[in-house]
């Protein structure tokens, strides 16, 4: 499951009736996208959302490289997760959004990279 190209409309959707999209930094999350548009600098803050669709409630979570535990949440469905975080050093991390439904799952891995300091130009 992930994201999946949608020939006739020309754009891209989720491929789980769970999750209806992924936004990072209040833009749709496509990892064939030029990671310059979701970078931060030091202690800005990355915006992690989860557009959910069903019934019932959901378990989310936001894990680091090691799979520890950086948010979880329980969301009523349909709802949205949503979580800020930032990073002190600069560097590129790896979160995983998990969601998870009585039988169904959905992962995705996020890639936010962090800057020293903001371009110039």
């Amino acid at each position: 499951m992930g994201i999946v190209a949608n020939q006739r409309k020309g754009h891209w959707m989720m491929a789980n009736s769970l999750v209806k999209l992924i936004k990072l930094n209040n833009l749709q999350y496509n990892p064939n996208r030029d990671p310059q548009v979701y970078r931060r600098t030091v202690k800005a803050p990355f915006r992690i959302q989860a557009l959910l669709d069903g019934e019932g409630e959901a378990r989310c979570a936001l894990r680091d490289e090691k799979g520890g535990a950086l948010a979880e949440a329980v969301v009523k469905l349909p709802g949205t997760f949503t979580h800020e975080l930032s990073f002190a050093t600069p560097g590129v991390r790896l979160v995983t959004l998990t969601v998870e439904q009585s039988s169904q799952k959905f992962s995705q891995d996020l890639r936010l990279d962090v800057l020293e300091r903001a371009w110039v130009g």
